[in-house]
C-alpha cells in the first residue's frame, strides 16, 4: 500500500536500518544510496519509491535470480549483497542534504568497510560521492582507490529522477561490477 501524503511529509528525517550480513559473514558488495527518499522512510524498505530501477537493474545484471521487491530486501544478505547510504537522513531530494552531512557519511561508510569487509562498496550516485569523498573529477564505473579494505565503484543513481541513465545502461553498469565481484 502507497503511504498517504501525511504519511510522507511524517518520513522526513527518519532513517531506515541498513541491511547486512552478520559480521563475518561474506559481503561481495555493499550497495549504497545517496540517502532514504520520503516513501522509502515512510515504508522502511531501501529503494522503495516505484519507479526505483535498483531492484530491476539488480536482477537484469545477474545478481539476482528474479527482480525482488523492496520488501524482499532480507533475501540480500544471504546472496552476500547488502544495502547502506551515504547519509541517513531521509529528505524528499537529496539536494536537501549538506556537504558536512555527505562527509560525516562518506566516514561511516570506511567504517562500514572496515567492519563488515565487503569486496566492494558500490556508490548509487557519482555525485554525492564527489561531495562525501572530496573526489570532484570522480566518473562512474571502478575507482582506484578503496574505501577501507573494499574495492569501490560508483554506480549511476537508480533513481526515476536520473533521466540521463535509462534501466538497461544501469543494468550493464552494475553486470560490471557484478562481473568483477564474482572474480573476488
Amino acid at each position: 500500500m502507497r503511504p498517504a501524503k501525511v504519511e510522507l511529509e511524517a518520513a522526513r528525517d527518519l532513517l531506515i536500518p541498513d541491511v547486512l550480513p552478520a559480521e563475518g559473514a561474506t559481503l561481495r558488495v555493499l550497495f549504497t544510496g545517496i540517502n532514504p527518499g520520503l516513501y522509502s522512510a515512510a515504508t522502511g524498505l531501501h529503494f522503495a519509491r516505484p519507479g526505483n530501477r535498483f531492484w530491476p537493474a539488480l536482477h537484469r545484471s545477474g545478481f539476482t535470480e528474479r527482480q525482488l521487491s523492496p520488501s524482499e530486501q532480507g533475501l540480500l544478505p544471504p546472496l552476500g549483497l547488502g544495502i547502506s547510504n551515504v547519509a541517513p537522513r531521509a529528505t524528499a531530494r537529496a539536494d536537501e542534504l549538506s556537504d558536512e552531512e555527505l562527509r560525516e557519511g562518506g566516514e561511516h561508510l570506511v567504517e562500514l568497510a572496515e567492519t563488515y569487509r565487503p569486496a566492494y562498496v558500490a556508490i548509487a550516485g557519482v555525485t554525492a560521492y564527489r561531495t562525501a569523498f572530496g573526489r570532484p573529477k570522480a566518473q562512474i564505473g571502478p575507482q582506484d582507490e578503496k574505501i577501507g579494505p573494499a574495492g569501490l565503484w560508483i554506480l549511476p543513481n537508480p533513481s526515476g529522477l536520473n533521466a540521463s541513465w535509462q534501466l538497461d545502461r544501469i543494468a550493464a553498469e552494475f553486470a560490471r561490477l557484478r562481473e568483477r565481484a564474482d572474480r573476488v
